[in-house]
């Protein structure tokens, strides 16, 4: 907390600073609770201890960030909940599908711990407001992403992107939802508003044509899909791995 004293001298109605003086009080245990106030925000705090604490999924193992080298079970599962609950809102509003996602490795907060899956844990894995957007990407923008993801060697979260790299991490394959990638084609990307805005140095995903907002928050829809499946189970696949012979 910090206490801050100004003093100002008059002349008439003409006032000027004269000197700033401040002090910073520590915010410690030390400091008493007022009692009127916590009885007050007490029902609250409990009713929405209540709602981010009730069981919503199960884990049947636990997922970390580390568990792999370029995709993990964790980042596949929220690449692949992006675009399972993100696709029929963008379909519904635009008539068009979303092509891929593209998430960020280090926007993954927490590991999720094998046994129930409580709101909480949405708010575990994802503290950030981000929220997704699509993003309309051109030939040159597809390539400069899957150079940045050749180049980085990160277990960057993907959906519907299969990137395959030789041993000298060069690119020997690329696929889009199964396809070879057409470069004179649009795709439609999701990836989320920080990431747009040239987070992690991802400035390839700026589009000049039309962005959507969903507004749709990532810990929201990591909810919503919790609630929407009994049992957490993904697995670290072939959808972006590195040949090593």
């Amino acid at each position: 907390m910090f206490v801050m004293a100004v003093f100002i001298t008059a002349c008439k109605q003409d006032y000027s600073l004269d000197k700033i003086i401040g002090k910073r009080n520590a915010i410690t245990d030390s400091l008493k609770t007022n009692a009127k106030i916590e009885a007050y925000i007490k029902p609250y705090r409990e009713s929405v201890n209540k709602d981010l604490d009730s069981v919503i999924a199960f884990a049947a193992d636990t997922y970390s960030k580390n568990d792999g080298e370029l995709n993990t079970a964790i980042g596949n599962f929220m690449a692949d909940a992006v675009f399972e609950m993100c696709n029929p809102v963008f379909e519904k509003r635009t008539k068009q599908t979303i092509d891929m996602v593209l998430l960020n490795h280090g926007g993954i907060r927490s590991i999720i711990s094998k046994g129930d899956i409580t709101s909480r844990t949405a708010y575990e894995v994802m503290p950030f407001d981000n929220s997704v957007v699509v993003t309309p990407m051109k030939g040159q923008q597809i390539k400069d992403m899957l150079s940045f993801l050749a180049s980085k060697k990160r277990a960057h979260p993907i959906s519907k992107l299969k990137l395959t790299l030789s041993q000298d991490y060069s690119i020997k394959e690329a696929l889009i939802n199964g396809s070879e990638i057409d470069y004179e084609k649009i795709y439609h990307v999701a990836t989320n508003d920080y990431l747009y805005n040239g987070g992690s140095r991802m400035h390839f995903l700026k589009s000049k044509d039309t962005v959507y907002d969903l507004d749709y928050k990532i810990r929201n829809l990591l909810i919503d899909y919790f609630k929407k499946i009994d049992t957490l189970q993904p697995s670290i696949d072939d959808r972006f791995t590195h040949q090593k012979d």
